[in-house]
């Protein structure tokens, strides 16, 4: 008989929850609210948008990880909204609308169909795992570019995390943001103008279907949304040793969560990767089969979130930049570790795991499509021509 949720979780559990929530909603609110607005969107409706993708990511974060009993965490697409930032202008709301919709039935198709769970399998862990290094990589050099342009708030911050994870390991990144919170408190670095109570309440727009605009945006927000965002998500489950969780329902429901919460705003869910790894840790719980506890954690933060709509936002973007970027590299440098251990650990893939590291790391995009991609591409070309040689 499974345990419960409730005698599985911890502290860490929790605060890895909050800590994936803080990082994913801070580091790219903003470009949602710049898609909305390229979109035409009014306040209300922007308001609208925060409340149906909380409502979304809390929904999905709670099944999936409750059901298998693993951190199966979702998020919106970033690099979607940042196509959409770009590619909305001019296009009625409506029609924009109508191109979620396209692209959330496709992902819903490729989740029903299997096809991308076949394709996730014929990925070998090392690769995965470099990609995931890769990706990661930059977080965990912001770490020491914040040092610079906050030298006392992240240095205590630096501080706080070897002597806890010196003296208490699994509380280290609580520690860590609560020394953040009351340096920033103390420094005066924290902009309480912006913070504010704002419900969300959900504004419903009909989409439309035009041609051009389901080819000119849902395909391409489709495309970017698969390969930038759930393919380095399963990568993540995989290289925390997660490969038992079934992908391709996964990507089902978030493609079917899409399809419901799009006229309210909810252009796109997927497979986390980034805020992901801050709950597949060892931080988040030791033991591996308690970790699903952070993802259910992740889940209510996010319901919380969409229920307080953009006040939430503005809580976050309170913060300065430097606290958020300290404290996601440092919630990652465990994982970051673990990742290239896991690239570098058989001779016969290790040059074909660099080779997608540096790629991965590199952070070019081509066609927009994000680096990672292109490094899991390049690391399988490499890998599959070593093995053949050899």
């Amino acid at each position: 008989m499974k345990n419960s949720p409730f005698s599985d979780t911890s502290l860490s559990a929790i605060s890895a929850g909050f800590v994936a929530v803080l990082v994913g909603v801070a580091s790219s609110a903003a470009i949602v609210f710049e898609a909305a607005r390229a979109a035409g969107a009014s306040e209300a409706m922007i308001a609208s948008w925060i409340g149906a993708l909380g409502l979304g990511m809390g929904i999905t974060c709670i099944a999936f990880s409750w059901y298998y009993r693993a951190p199966v965490i979702t998020a919106w697409s970033t690099p979607g909204a940042a196509l959409l930032a770009t590619s909305l202008s001019g296009i009625p709301i409506a029609e924009a609308i109508g191109a979620f919709a396209f692209s959330a039935l496709l992902t819903l198709l490729v989740g029903v169909s299997g096809a991308f769970e076949r394709v996730a399998r014929m990925v070998p862990a090392p690769i995965a795992s470099a990609m995931l290094a890769g990706i990661l990589l930059q977080f965990g050099l912001s770490v020491f570019t914040s040092l610079q342009a906050q030298p006392l708030l992240v240095g205590i911050m630096l501080l706080t995390y070897l002597v806890g994870r010196r003296w208490a390991p699994r509380y280290a990144i609580i520690l860590v943001l609560a020394a953040g919170v009351a340096t920033c408190w103390k420094l005066q670095l924290i902009a309480s103008a912006q913070i504010g109570w704002q419900a969300a309440h959900p504004v419903w727009v009909t989409p439309e279907f035009r041609l051009s605009t389901l080819i000119g945006i849902g395909l391409p927000l489709f495309i970017v949304t698969m390969t930038s965002q759930n393919l380095p998500g399963a990568a993540t489950l995989a290289a925390s040793g997660y490969s038992r969780v079934p992908i391709s329902p996964v990507i089902s429901g978030t493609g079917l969560t899409s399809l419901l919460l799009t006229p309210f705003g909810g252009f796109a869910f997927n497979l986390a990767a980034i805020t992901a790894a801050i709950c597949t840790g060892p931080e988040a719980h030791p033991n591996p089969d308690k970790r699903y506890t952070a993802g259910i954690a992740a889940g209510i933060f996010y319901l919380l979130m969409g229920l307080c709509g953009a006040s939430v936002v503005a809580l976050f973007s309170a913060f300065p930049q430097s606290l958020i970027a300290g404290l996601a590299g440092l919630a990652l440098i465990g994982v970051i570790g673990s990742s290239l251990a896991g690239a570098t650990a058989e001779a016969d893939s290790r040059e074909a795991g660099i080779i997608t590291f540096l790629i991965s790391a590199s952070g070019i995009s081509l066609f927009s499509i994000s680096s990672a991609f292109w490094g899991l591409l390049g690391g399988l070309v490499c890998y599959w021509f070593f093995k053949r040689r050899n």
